[in-house]
């Protein structure tokens, strides 16, 4: 975590479409930050660098069912500028994003996760799961480091 206080740890959460994985990443972080009472300390951005229309059906089912409502969340482009000025950046494992650019600069975190889309509701409820612990270990690092 950034020493300077004043400066908040920038945390960017990023796929292709920004309508699954990351979108769901991005709300176990929400939900992370507010719990662990980081509110101030922790910025969290979210984007694909080839975005969908609307967050996929099934994640917003999936993600209803754990106390998260993602139907008003728009997928959107995120920029190598903006990942550069991030401490961290987990890719799903999709990204097209040349992520060797930023590597010097940012702790790049590759999670490989499947793509939802398409998947049965089961498979999303797994794959929702996983990126919940992978969220809440990457709280624990970040916490650590301080």
């Amino acid at each position: 975590m950034s020493t300077d206080t004043t400066t908040p740890t920038r945390i960017a959460f990023v796929c292709v479409q920004n309508a699954g994985r990351s979108q769901m990443a991005t709300a176990f972080a929400e939900r992370e930050r507010e719990r662990r009472g980081l509110d101030d300390r922790i910025e969290i951005l979210t984007g694909g660098t080839h975005p969908a229309e609307a967050v996929h059906d099934v994640v917003i089912d999936v993600t209803n069912e754990v106390g998260f409502d993602l139907s008003g969340r728009t997928p959107r482009e995120i920029s190598p500028t903006e990942l550069r000025a991030c401490d961290y950046v987990a890719t799903m494992g999709c990204s097209t994003l040349d992520v060797d650019e930023i590597r010097d600069d940012v702790e790049v975190r590759d999670w490989a996760l499947d793509d939802p889309h398409d998947a049965d509701v089961d498979r999303v409820r797994e794959i929702r799961d996983e990126v919940e612990r992978r969220v809440q270990a990457l709280f624990d690092d970040i916490e650590a480091t301080e």
